[in-house]
């Protein structure tokens, strides 16, 4: 049952298997020097490690002649689980797994019509999740020691990370939304079907982790991270770590306004980024100008062929996009910002003109140390931040609100990048 005995039991686990990763294969008084556990506590930890499968016994090196067998040394088993991150976007489900050794198994995305029901997500994604571990067969996939699925979901969530009875205070319509009874149903859903804790974020801030951790600004402690997609938002990184604001709301740039007298917005605004920048909006006007494209992909060709009107279009949105970014930077100072999405394919017609309007917008005294850089980490994006998040060792999380006791964490912060802006040019 849960409590402060399961709860220092568990950090005790996550001890040895930090040490683990950190220091590959050691033997049981190895592991008692690094962690300082009595002898009595870690080998009953150990035990339990080792019976669930989390552990095994590194191959054995032949002993010196004359000096008697070796001492088992311990390692963890790369076959032994799984941390899962899914991310449920509007229209798509994206999945990534890790193992215990935090190798990336894969990554897998299906997209879904929009307003897909909850239930038929779950199985989506359980379906990708299954296809990428080798869990054949319908059965519940076992996670072993890291026994948790972080999850990305659209929209703000608050109070948490939202733990498996869907805590927090978001907002939507539960199909694919951010309600809370959604989420709820959501997590209950997740933890049927996996029989782990879940733990949940809004899917563009977990993005913003992920490329933060792995991707396009890696080692750097201050990153404006925008997304433009079926929804525009983003994420912070500051002082080199995530940040989410009071009651989870940090990061909803679509929601700033670019033209009073604009169309009317989701959110109840009028004439917010979102609704020049989006995929919606922006496909319809480009039909609206002339164009004909049924998808990115197709405007995206359309782009590359050198279509006038697609090629204006981008200017424009890449005008509105980085006059945002330009005031978000005046007023944060981040020394990276990141741009991804699906509408970031579009490339240099998309980038160049965000970059022109950053470079002309931006304070003088800043404008050659801010680097302007495309998204790497495409669509696995928000799964790998929900990943990041269940295992908690970032140092970009040092502050960020944890599900339980916390493994060792890295010292140091991620060092500072010297890059600069080049405003018009892509990085």
């Amino acid at each position: 049952m849960p409590g402060p005995l399961s709860q220092l039991r568990r950090g005790h686990e996550e001890l040895v298997l930090g040490l683990l990763r950190r220091h590959g294969p050691l033997s049981r008084g190895e592991l008692g020097k690094h962690c300082g556990l009595s002898r009595t506590t870690l080998y009953d930890i150990l035990a339990e490690l080792v019976a669930s499968g989390a552990v095994v016994a590194a191959t054995q090196q032949e002993a010196p002649r004359g000096r008697g067998r070796p001492a088992e040394t311990l390692t963890l088993n790369p076959d032994a689980g799984q941390a899962i991150g899914i991310d449920f976007a509007r229209r798509a489900v994206h999945v990534a797994a890790v193992n215990v050794a935090h190798e990336v198994v894969g990554s897998a995305s299906e997209p879904h019509p929009a307003g897909l029901p909850w239930e038929e997500r779950v199985e989506l994604a359980a379906r990708l999740v299954h296809g990428l571990t080798g869990a054949h067969g319908g059965g519940a996939l076992r996670l072993g020691a890291l026994s948790a699925i972080g999850v990305g979901v659209v929209g703000p969530v608050g109070g948490g990370p939202r733990t498996e009875d869907g805590r927090g205070d978001g907002r939507g319509d539960g199909r694919g939304g951010s309600d809370p009874r959604g989420h709820e149903r959501l997590a209950g859903l997740l933890r049927e079907r996996f029989g782990v804790p879940v733990l949940a974020d809004n899917n563009t801030r977990l993005a913003a982790l992920a490329e933060s951790i792995w991707g396009a600004a890696t080692g750097v402690e201050d990153v404006l991270y925008l997304r433009l997609s079926h929804g525009v938002g983003g994420g912070l990184v500051v002082g080199g770590s995530l940040h989410r604001g009071a009651y989870g709301l940090s990061g909803e740039f679509g929601h700033i306004t670019v033209d009073p007298a604009g169309a009317r917005c989701d959110c109840g605004g009028t004439g917010c980024l979102e609704t020049v920048a989006s995929i919606r909006a922006v496909l319809d006007a480009y039909r609206a100008a002339g164009g004909r494209a049924e998808d990115v992909p197709e405007l995206v060709k359309a782009v590359r062929e050198g279509d006038a009107v697609a090629l204006g279009l981008m200017r424009d949105v890449g005008s509105r996009v980085g006059a945002v970014l330009a005031a978000l930077c005046n007023a944060i100072g981040p020394s990276v910002v990141v741009v991804g999405g699906e509408l970031a394919e579009a490339g240099a017609a998309l980038l160049d003109p965000v970059g022109e309007t950053l470079g002309a917008q931006i304070m003088p005294v800043t404008r050659d140390r801010v680097s302007l850089r495309r998204a790497t980490l495409g669509e696995a994006a928000g799964a790998l931040g929900a990943i990041a998040l269940v295992l908690h060792e970032s140092p970009l999380l040092s502050r960020y609100p944890a599900d339980g006791d916390e493994a060792e964490r890295p010292p140091a912060a991620p060092e500072r990048a010297e890059e600069t802006m080049n405003p018009g040019r892509r990085r």
